[in-house]
């Protein structure tokens, strides 16, 4: 594997581009998970450029926000819910389908004693 010679390129994003994604966050129902997900962005990021913001460190007028976007945002966070929630049943249903099966082989005929009859005292 080839060493990189040099400093590690940082992406520069630009000002309306944070001061977009910081508005996206704080519309109401949206997590910063969803909005830095979505804008291909890591999360810790976000979470400082919010706290630039919060700080006065960043400062400018977003972009407006269009009602779709946060629209898509909440419903992308409703499908994911959604999508966790069949997750956990279908793991459920096959942890009992396996409980089922093994259950049935312990009764099975063939793992019964073959035919002698019981001693009784």
């Amino acid at each position: 594997m080839a060493k990189r010679i040099g400093p590690a390129k940082i992406k520069q994003y630009s000002l309306e581009f944070k001061l977009k994604a910081v508005q996206l966050s704080n519309h109401p129902g949206v997590l910063i998970k969803d909005v830095a997900d979505s804008l291909c962005v890591h999360p810790f990021m976000l979470s400082r450029w919010c706290k630039q913001v919060r700080d006065g460190e960043l400062v400018g007028d977003p972009p407006p926000l269009e009602p779709q976007e946060a629209a898509e945002l909440q419903r992308l966070r409703e499908v994911e819910k959604k999508f966790k929630r069949l997750q956990m049943e279908h793991d459920l249903l096959k942890k009992a389908i396996r409980f089922a099966s093994e259950r049935k082989m312990k009764s099975s005929p063939s793992s019964r004693q073959t035919g002698k009859p019981s001693r009784s005292k």
